[in-house]
């Protein structure tokens, strides 16, 4: 936010000059708005991660990639995931252990959580790191799914917010803010999104609408893979009274 004109304002009390605040319209670098105001999915599915600026703000890892929704007229919609033979997931060698789904009331949000990455025995975290995202990216073969939790998400119903933070030793400390639709609003923002391990996640609704998620793990569910940061917006409160009655 920008400090307001005094001369512009002159006309509102003290008090009310000294609230005011602007928002600041100037341009913003592609970095700027991926991790601040967010960029819609379908951009980053369809961003060219070779040119500098895409590739310095990404977090390694990361993949988000377009779904295609066919309409089926007076029926509704029909809309695959991912295939296990081609695509983003046969390219990574992921493929899902365990399939789940998640109903987020409109009003709510999950997170933020983080799932443990696997490091080898005898090996420093931050060299590992380095080694499967920065010096050998694309060799998935170094990937531990077997021994880490990899997410794979796709939205069905609603809209929602989606923020992603890099706690990985080695690794900037990068954001990811981006929103997808669900399958029921079709438009370029249809994506699949892939979380690694040590990338921490939330998501958020937006709008009135209840969001329906299915989401694939390279793990079964372990409660103890389930590490949670910042993430009291989970709970909802009792009533003050409730509580006090509660604590007698």
């Amino acid at each position: 936010m920008s400090t307001p004109d005094k001369k512009l304002w002159q006309g509102l009390t003290a008090e009310t000059r000294a609230a005011l605040a602007m928002r600041d319209y100037s341009a913003q670098s592609f970095a700027q708005q991926l991790a601040g105001t967010g960029v819609e999915a379908g951009k980053l599915a369809s961003a060219d991660r070779s040119k500098a600026e895409v590739r310095d703000a990404w977090i390694p890892g990361v993949e988000i990639f377009p779904r295609t929704i066919h309409p089926q007229r007076h029926r509704g919609v029909f809309g695959e995931f991912v295939r296990r033979d081609e695509g983003v997931l046969a390219r990574l060698g992921f493929w899902p252990a365990q399939w789940a789904n998640a109903r987020m009331f409109a009003q709510t949000a999950k997170g933020f959580h983080v799932h443990p990455p696997s490091i080898p025995d005898g090996t420093a975290a931050a060299d590992w790191m380095r080694r499967c995202f920065v010096d050998e990216p694309e060799n998935y073969s170094l990937r531990r799914y077997a021994d880490e939790q990899w997410d794979v998400m796709f939205f069905v119903q609603g809209v929602a917010e989606m923020i992603l933070r890099d706690g990985r030793e080695g690794l900037p400390a990068r954001t990811m803010r981006l929103f997808v639709d669900g399958d029921n609003h079709r438009s370029a923002n249809n994506a699949g999104i892939v979380v690694p391990p040590g990338v921490a996640h939330a998501i958020r609704v937006e709008g009135s609408e209840d969001v329906i998620m299915v989401y694939g793990t390279s793990t079964s569910f372990k409660p103890e893979f389930e590490g949670r940061i910042a993430s009291e917006a989970e709970t909802a409160a009792l009533p003050e009274s409730w509580q006090r009655f509660l604590d007698l």
